[in-house]
């Protein structure tokens, strides 16, 4: 088995173990992920319109996913502290759900995907509690890195 071959966070022994980025360069690094909520029409028209119950349910999961990427080594275990220099997330409201990207930029390292798939994790849990009251059925769907820049593994893109 190849060294690209194992699981980075298991020892030869099979434990759970951080990985030792000491010797690693200082890179600009950045990760871009996606996610949708499917939700109702009721709810397209809500968020088009007059707005939720609860308040302003995209300015809220904004915040909330910026909050999630600087909080992604307190959510996941084996995940290094990074100084997030930025993150910067789009919503927006399709015919059948709400669109969430992520981008989060560092310099450090080891790279950002984490912290931009937390962010739209975040982000679409507080889509679904802002609409709850209104669609029970909303559906967190399809969240996934689309790009990572930088790094000793390079660039990468799903397209």
């Amino acid at each position: 088995m190849s060294t690209q071959d194992r699981l980075t966070h298991i020892d030869d022994a099979g434990a759970a173990r951080m990985v030792d980025v000491s010797g690693k360069d200082v890179t600009s690094r950045t990760a871009r992920a996606s996610g949708r909520v499917l939700v109702s029409p009721r709810v397209v028209g809500l968020l088009r319109g007059e707005g939720v119950p609860k308040g302003d349910a995209l300015a809220t999961a904004r915040i909330a996913g910026i909050m999630g990427a600087k909080r992604t080594p307190d959510l996941i275990p084996l995940c290094h502290p990074l100084a997030v220099s930025g993150v910067k997330l789009d919503l927006s409201v399709a015919d059948d759900a709400v669109e969430i990207t992520a981008t989060v930029k560092t310099t450090d390292r080891t790279g950002v995907e984490m912290e931009a798939l937390t962010a739209v994790s975040v982000a679409a849990l507080t889509v679904i509690d802002m609409v709850k009251a209104v669609d029970k059925g909303a559906v967190i769907t399809d969240v996934r890195v689309e790009e990572k820049t930088g790094g000793k593994s390079g660039d990468w893109s799903r397209t």
